[in-house]
């Protein structure tokens, strides 16, 4: 599944990135702590968190992944916003909580 096609299903907002849109999602990981993303998510994997600061980028390029969702209607901070853009990989948004988005999300891209 590309990254636009899971923002239609999931009704995610895009705050950034927008050429990442037709990036391929070939798993996912939810976790707020950045070591532990570094250590564990895999390239292409959407990453399900509340972080909003620049080191969120720094991790996502650095895993090649997919796109990031942030939870709880959290919003990047101008410098992530900036950096997505550079980098393409989108950063999206939604008011459900981690766990609920987390689920929807994983339904959507094991199908």
């Amino acid at each position: 599944m590309k990254v636009r096609e899971l923002v239609e299903k999931a009704n995610l907002k895009v705050f950034s990135g927008e050429k990442g849109l037709d990036n391929e999602i070939s798993g996912g990981y939810t976790c707020d702590l950045l070591s532990d993303v570094m250590g564990h998510a895999e390239a292409g994997s959407i990453w399900i968190t509340l972080q909003t600061h620049k080191n969120v980028m720094a991790i996502a390029s650095l895993k090649e992944l997919a796109a990031i969702v942030l939870v709880k209607g959290y919003k990047p901070d101008d410098d992530t916003f900036l950096q997505s853009n550079k980098e393409n990989i989108p950063i999206l948004g939604t008011d459900a909580e981690t766990f609920e988005i987390s689920g929807i999300i994983y339904h959507l891209i094991t199908r």
